[in-house]
């Protein structure tokens, strides 16, 4: 039966199953001001998500 002959420190383990993630999340067009924000999430430029202001920015 295969053992480790040493311990593996928590840096070099954690460093390992850091890296799963393969495609960075693709952005979309805000309707309303035309920047680029992350889908399903309040457009950080104008405050609107799906066609209403749910923040109120100062411009």
């Amino acid at each position: 039966m295969a053992v480790p002959k040493r311990k593996m420190s928590k840096a070099r383990r954690d460093s390992r199953r850091a890296n799963w993630k393969l495609t960075v999340p693709g952005l979309v067009e805000c309707p309303q001001c035309h920047e680029m924000k992350m889908p399903h999430r309040v457009c950080p430029e104008c405050g609107y998500y799906n066609g209403k202001q749910v923040i109120v920015k100062e411009q």
